[in-house]
């Protein structure tokens, strides 16, 4: 026994010698739920024995329907077999029948054939054709429930490795698109790059700034060459210098313009 435990048994041991007995009561039934799960199935059938002795079997009764409900299924199923035993002894034959048929729940035939035998015995002695009907009955149902479970069981674990593979495979084959899509952009980047370098003019380096202008020179159908009107308007402009000869003009061209001149020439010589 673990070191808690002893606490609580000597702690009941006191109380039992000097103390009250529903005291005592008491401290069994909390060391029932205060030790270790693997502790708690001695730490009942001590708690049952310690009631038998001081209120009689029948305040037993409850001790086992705790036990029943908190212990697992393997030590549940051993209290209903010792709980059945009791009310036959006691004459509750309605109650031992109870007792099995709940009992049965946790009872699957293939892992706890004894439960069964002892329900059948006690039916053989206790009951008539029709409990024995019943109790087959019972049994092929739990028997069939089980075999679901099983079943059901077998298929959750069958489409859980069935997953983990798919998912295996669906990453492994993720991974190689994603390792083509990769190789196909490399390519796509290198033949990109190589026509980028197809298109680029190389000029060499003698070629003089003329020659350079020349070549970036771009043929416009519509443009307007303006040098070429410039050069023939300066053409025409020229002017050819000629000899110019005087002549003299005749009189009649300045009529009384003359007369008049000529008369102030005169006064003009007078003074």
């Amino acid at each position: 026994l673990c070191p808690l435990t002893e606490i609580y048994l000597l702690y009941a041991k006191l109380e039992m010698e000097h103390g009250m007995a529903r005291h005592a009561m008491a401290v069994y039934d909390r060391a029932t739920r205060a030790v270790l799960p693997e502790q708690q199935y001695e730490m009942l059938n001590i708690y049952i024995k310690q009631a038998a002795l001081v209120y009689g079997v029948t305040h037993t009764r409850s001790i086992y329907e705790k036990a029943i409900e908190i212990l697992p299924n393997d030590q549940a199923r051993e209290m209903c077999l010792r709980f059945a035993d009791l009310e036959k002894k006691l004459g509750e034959i309605d109650r031992a029948r109870a007792i099995y048929a709940h009992g049965s729940q946790i009872s699957d035939p293939r892992v706890a054939p004894q439960f069964w035998e002892s329900w059948k015995e006690f039916e053989i002695n206790h009951g008539n054709e029709d409990t024995v009907r019943e109790m087959l009955r019972i049994k092929r149902s739990v028997q069939a429930t089980y075999n679901t479970q099983v079943n059901f069981m077998s298929a959750q674990m069958v489409a859980a490795q069935n997953k983990k593979n798919d998912i295996g495979s669906l990453e492994g084959d993720e991974m190689q698109q994603l390792e083509a899509r990769a190789r196909q952009l490399a390519r796509e980047s290198l033949q990109e790059k190589a026509q980028a370098e197809k298109k680029l003019l190389f000029v060499r380096g003698s070629n003089t700034e003329e020659e350079l202008g020349d070549l970036t020179k771009t043929n416009n159908p519509e443009e307007i060459n303006i040098d070429d009107e410039e050069d023939g308007s300066d053409d025409d402009e020229e002017v050819e210098e000629m000899e110019v000869q005087q002549q003299n003009i005749p009189s009649q061209v300045f009529g009384g313009l003359q007369h008049s001149h000529g008369a102030g020439a005169d006064d003009d010589d007078d003074d």
